[in-house]
């Protein structure tokens, strides 16, 4: 896969999956926009560690409308187009139902909804109205596997990874004619540096059964799937959502 000069934009891209991305791209020759929210600390380590030149930070809390149409403009405006978007940030926060009151539970589903889902389809929006400027371009949507499988002790987070699929795979069809390809990644629990200081032993153990691989996925194992849908000769891959659970939720 070779990304030479081409203009890259990942969406929590300081840690963990987006970090990996951002790196992989870099790798392969791409110019990588990372946005982060607060954490610049991160990102700017991230920034220092990408081989090549031309890597900029964008620090936007994407979650709010305006900010997604200011970053794609503020993007385009260093790099002058934007190949391949995506859309990594999410966020999951605990709401179990017989646990929560209901100004927690609707606070939980709204502020999930709009990083998760919103944030994405804005930006896809903004990505696609300039990629139809400059004869096309990728999209790919990091979704979960808990879109699926369902996520009891925090559901608006697997709904809206469920909404997103929905929404790549429509907007798969719409904008195929305008040479703009998407793809979603639905990765299982993976091992990044959150994981690492929020699970506890038990949590690590069970998650550890739920695979025959007995362990959990590598940053760099999405990173290698976000690729293939960004690379040329996937196109036919459009609308295709890409599993990577180690087997551990396997779906007809």
């Amino acid at each position: 896969m070779n990304f030479q000069n081409k203009k890259v934009l990942i969406t929590g891209g300081s840690r963990g999956i987006g970090k990996a991305t951002a790196l992989a791209f870099a790798q392969k020759g791409a110019q990588i926009g990372i946005n982060f929210k607060t954490n610049k600390e991160e990102a700017q380590k991230t920034l220092d560690n990408l081989p090549g030149e031309g890597h900029y930070l964008f620090q936007k809390d994407i979650s709010e409308k305006e900010n997604c149409e200011q970053l794609i403009e503020e993007f385009i405006g260093i790099y002058g187009q934007l190949d391949v978007l995506v859309n990594n940030a999410g966020i999951s926060i605990f709401h179990e139902v017989d646990k929560v009151n209901l100004d927690e539970w609707s606070s939980a589903w709204e502020t999930t909804f709009k990083t998760n889902l919103f944030a994405a389809a804005n930006l896809t929006f903004c990505a696609a109205k300039a990629m139809m400027q400059t004869g096309g371009g990728r999209i790919v949507n990091v979704s979960s596997r808990g879109a699926f499988r369902g996520e009891p002790t925090k559901p608006a987070y697997g709904a809206s990874k469920a909404a997103l699929n929905a929404m790549s795979q429509s907007l798969a069809k719409k904008l195929a004619p305008h040479k703009i390809y998407l793809g979603v990644v639905a990765p299982g629990f993976t091992e990044t540096e959150m994981a690492a200081v929020t699970l506890t032993p038990t949590e690590r153990e069970n998650l550890l059964r739920e695979s025959p691989f007995k362990r959990m996925a590598q940053p760099e194992e999405v990173a290698h799937a976000i690729l293939f849908l960004a690379s040329e000769g996937a196109e036919y891959s459009s609308g295709t959502i890409i599993d990577v659970n180690g087997a551990s939720y396997l779906r007809n």
